[in-house]
């Protein structure tokens, strides 16, 4: 028992040591691609980027600037590809994204896309925040007043999935009520509708087709047209990859064609 509480009397004055050591050691910066960069190892892809990706999609009007940049953030962070990340947060901002938006897209995939993904995601924002001289003033409060639930939709969710799942799996049941739609989804740092398209361009971009119609729907009950979910998809295929977008178009499209006309 002696050696036990030794042995743990030194980890706890090792701990703090090595984590600060491990914080010094952590990189100041982080590679930034330059136009030159891509030009030296693909000059067609170069070509492509220019003129097909910057010069025409982002300027196609069925989906507003704000909105691409929404939705490539999310691709982005779901994907974890830091590379491009602080030109695209810089794009985000530029169109008119807060940062208390992006402090709640980062906070919200850290539930659909795993822990690690968000805290990639908060490495790059913050120098991005520190250059434009972003504080916490603009960042969403810890606990705010949340938005209204919708009582009768919530039960119908938690009783579909209390029956599929609660028997077997009962934490991730409790936890998906608890944390995911009597909290998080009624946080006001997003509104519902980008809320729903972070998380559909996010389930696109990682390939989880499973609860695709279900966000999907949910997306279009918030207010996201089916035009603006169409060039959505459209305009992930690029950062997610035509694969991806090819597995969601058929959900999509039997979404749209069941949906109240």
């Amino acid at each position: 028992m002696k050696f036990l509480a030794a042995t743990i009397a030194s980890l706890a004055l090792i701990a703090p040591a090595a984590q600060a050591q491990e914080t010094k050691a952590m990189p100041t910066s982080r590679p930034v691609l330059t136009r030159d960069d891509v030009r030296m190892v693909a000059p067609a892809l170069d070509r492509y980027m220019q003129e097909r990706l910057l010069g025409d999609v982002w300027t196609r009007p069925g989906l507003a600037p704000r909105d691409r940049s929404i939705a490539t953030l999310a691709a982005l962070i779901a994907r974890n590809q830091t590379i491009e990340m602080p030109y695209y947060l810089n794009v985000a901002l530029d169109n008119g994204v807060k940062p208390s938006e992006i402090s709640g897209i980062v906070t919200h995939l850290a539930f659909y896309s795993g822990w690690a993904n968000a805290m990639s995601a908060v490495a790059v924002a913050t120098d991005v925040f520190a250059e434009r001289k972003i504080g916490a003033d603009q960042l969403p409060a810890v606990s705010p007043a949340l938005l209204p639930l919708d009582q009768a939709s919530e039960a119908d969710r938690a009783s579909r999935v209390g029956r599929q799942f609660g028997a077997a799996f009962p934490g991730v049941v409790q936890y998906t009520t608890d944390i995911l739609f009597l909290d998080l989804w009624l946080r006001p740092d997003l509104a519902p509708r980008d809320r729903s398209l972070v998380t559909i361009s996010a389930l696109i971009a990682s390939g989880q087709m499973a609860q695709l119609a279900g966000h999907l729907n949910r997306a279009m009950d918030n207010g996201l047209t089916q035009a603006e979910a169409a060039e959505a998809i459209t305009h992930l295929a690029f950062y997610v990859g035509w694969p991806n977008v090819f597995s969601a178009m058929p959900v999509a499209k039997d979404v749209f064609e069941k949906r109240p006309r």
